[in-house]
């Protein structure tokens, strides 16, 4: 095995630990930007193979990342679930709702997916077959509970107040939901498997609002239900967990759903994770991504500081959350130079 994120997947500790980034293929690019406009719009570039491709392939041309993450969004399963999804400029995405048991039997079964989301597994066949023979390819999908939350609300929100509130006034509507949303995920990772991505990662982005017995029902047991079922459908599947903002609960979150890899964000200290994560296998992270935006020797001291806390373990070198449109393309080089200098 000679890719280096696999290895620290396998629990392997190296001397410089494999890095990717999340959202890398983004509008902090200039290329990206370009390869945008040619597609017209954010959906239709997810839809376009080619396309889709192409800004997946950017960031490994520039920087020699050791890892190529799909380019595709999260929200791209609720349409394939029947979920109307548009995107208003500057405001972010749109969906038609899921409040009722009656809304959601008017959503698909999950064996109807596959329709809407085949451009999605072209754009991995595609990658499969371009990228460097060292660079690894992940396959994403959100977390169900995450993905619930923009359905219900029809939209971001602050507080996933909607999602909340369904869940306290009809939970067994919500329940269900989650129970549908779990098994089209395994469905959809799957598929992106089968087409060729190398490893899975399940982006549970608003995991951190969920508290107490919510997070043992919402956040892990949905994880551990995708990851159990990947795992038996593909022996040695190494799948990374991303329970953002889930503080405390991250200790013990690799062993209660059997994901190979826990990806923090910056709200825990490399230290504490290292001392109370790590020692359950791999981990990823976790510098702050406004480092990206002011760089200057704060980046590279930071950078250095986290390779530290986590050189006595397997480890992935990312950022805590995905880079943002403001970052400046150099300090993605700087940071890059500080991991592997």
């Amino acid at each position: 095995m000679s890719k280096t994120i696999l290895r620290a997947l396998a629990g392997e500790t190296q001397a410089v630990p494999p890095i990717w980034m999340m959202r890398q293929a983004g509008r902090y690019l200039p290329e990206y930007r370009a390869t945008r406009a040619q597609a017209g719009d954010f959906l239709s570039l997810c839809y376009a193979p080619d396309l889709a491709a192409e800004v997946t392939l950017q960031p490994i041309r520039r920087y020699g990342f050791d890892a190529a993450i799909l380019f595709a969004d999260i929200l791209l399963l609720p349409q394939a679930l029947g979920a109307d999804l548009w995107f208003e400029t500057g405001e972010g995405p749109r969906l038609s709702t899921v409040t009722s048991a009656a809304d959601l039997v008017r959503l698909k079964p999950k064996g109807a997916i596959h329709e809407t989301l085949a451009p999605v597994y072209e754009t991995v066949r595609i990658l499969a077959g371009e990228l460097p023979k060292d660079v690894t390819l992940i396959g994403f999908a959100g977390a169900p509970w995450t993905v619930a939350t923009y359905m219900i609300a029809g939209r971001g929100t602050p507080d996933q107040g909607p999602a909340h509130a369904l869940k306290a006034a009809d939970r067994a509507t919500f329940a269900a939901l989650i129970d549908l949303l779990t098994e089209a995920t395994v469905d959809y990772l799957s598929a992106q498997v089968e087409a060729g991505a190398e490893v899975v990662k399940l982006f549970d982005s608003w995991a951190g609002s969920l508290k107490g017995r919510d997070f043992d029902d919402f956040a892990l047991e949905p994880a551990r239900r995708i990851t159990q079922a990947l795992k038996v459908r593909h022996p040695g599947l190494p799948v990374i967990a991303f329970p953002r903002e889930a503080r405390g609960r991250y200790e013990g979150f690799a062993k209660a759903t059997g994901a190979d890899c826990v990806a923090l964000d910056n709200s825990v200290s490399a230290d504490w994770a290292a001392a109370h994560v790590q020692k359950d296998g791999c981990v990823q992270g976790n510098l702050d991504p406004a480092h990206m935006v002011t760089g200057g020797e704060a980046l590279v001291t930071e950078t250095r500081r986290i390779v530290r806390a986590f050189s006595g373990g397997p480890h992935i070198f990312n950022l805590g959350h995905g880079i943002t449109p403001d970052a400046d393309p150099d300090n993605v080089q700087r940071m890059i130079d500080a991991v592997r200098g």
